[in-house]
C-alpha cells in the first residue's frame, strides 16, 4: 500500500466507526433520488462502497472511484465485480467520457477538496454527468440550527474534523458557505436543498448544465 494513503491504517474500521452515523443520511439520499433500473450511477470517494450497495441492488451499473487504495480493498471485497472501481491521484480527470453517469454523488468528500480546487472538482462531475442526470453532492452545511441536536452536532463535528486532520479543510469549506456558492463558481445550479442532522448536513440536487 503506498504510503501516502491516509487511510491505509483505519479502512478495516471505517465502516464500524461511520457508516452508523452516515447510514440515515445515506437512505435521506435513496428518497432524494430513488435509483431507477439501468441507471449508471458514480460515487466520486466511494470509500468501502458501502454508498454504492443501494444503487447495485436497484440493478444500476455503478462506479466507483477514491484516492485511497486502502479503502477501494473494502470496496473490491464487498462488491466483487458488481462496481468498476477505480484509483485516481487528487485532481485526475475521472475516468469516463462527456455526458455519461445519469446520477454521480459525492458523500462528505467536498469538504475535504483543497478550497482552490472545489469548483473545479464539480465542474468535473458535472462533465460525465448526462445533461438530464442530476448531481446529488452531500455535505456539511452552516446556517440556522434545528432543536438542541443541531448545536451538539456541532459542536461534535468540530472535534471530530480536528480529529482527523481535516479542520482545516472544514474551516475554508465553511468559510467558503459550502456547496451553493461553489457550486455557482462551478457554473452550476442547486435545484434542491435537503436539510438533515439539525441542520449540519444537506443533500443537494444540482443541475450538471446551467443554460
Amino acid at each position: 500500500m503506498p504510503p501516502s494513503d491516509p487511510y491505509r491504517r483505519s479502512a478495516r474500521y471505517y465502516d464500524r466507526l461511520v457508516e452508523p452515523m452516515q447510514a440515515g443520511v445515506r437512505n435521506v439520499a435513496l428518497e432524494v433520488i430513488p435509483p431507477q433500473p439501468g441507471w449508471r450511477v458514480l460515487d466520486v470517494g466511494c470509500g468501502t462502497g458501502t454508498g454504492l450497495l443501494p444503487y447495485v441492488a436497484a440493478d444500476c451499473e455503478v462506479t466507483g472511484v477514491d484516492v485511497s487504495g486502502a479503502m477501494l480493498e473494502q470496496a473490491a471485497a464487498r462488491l466483487g465485480e458488481r462496481a468498476d472501481l477505480h484509483l485516481l491521484a487528487a485532481g485526475e480527470a475521472l475516468p469516463a467520457a462527456d455526458d455519461h453517469f445519469d446520477l454521480s454523488v459525492t458523500t462528505m468528500v467536498l469538504h475535504e477538496v483543497p478550497a482552490e480546487a472545489r469548483p473545479a472538482f464539480l465542474a468535473e462531475m458535472a462533465r460525465v454527468t448526462k445533461a438530464e442526470g442530476r448531481m446529488l453532492l452531500i455535505d456539511f452545511r452552516f446556517g440556522s440550527l434545528r432543536g438542541w441536536r443541531g448545536p451538539a452536532l456541532r459542536t461534535a463535528t468540530a472535534v471530530m474534523e480536528r480529529l482527523s486532520g481535516h479542520y482545516s479543510g472544514y474551516r475554508s469549506y465553511k468559510a467558503s458557505g459550502g456547496v451553493p456558492p461553489i457550486s455557482a463558481a462551478a457554473g452550476l445550479e442547486v435545484e434542491r436543498e435537503k436539510i438533515v442532522a439539525g441542520g449540519n448536513m444537506a443533500l443537494y440536487v444540482v443541475r450538471p448544465n446551467t443554460p
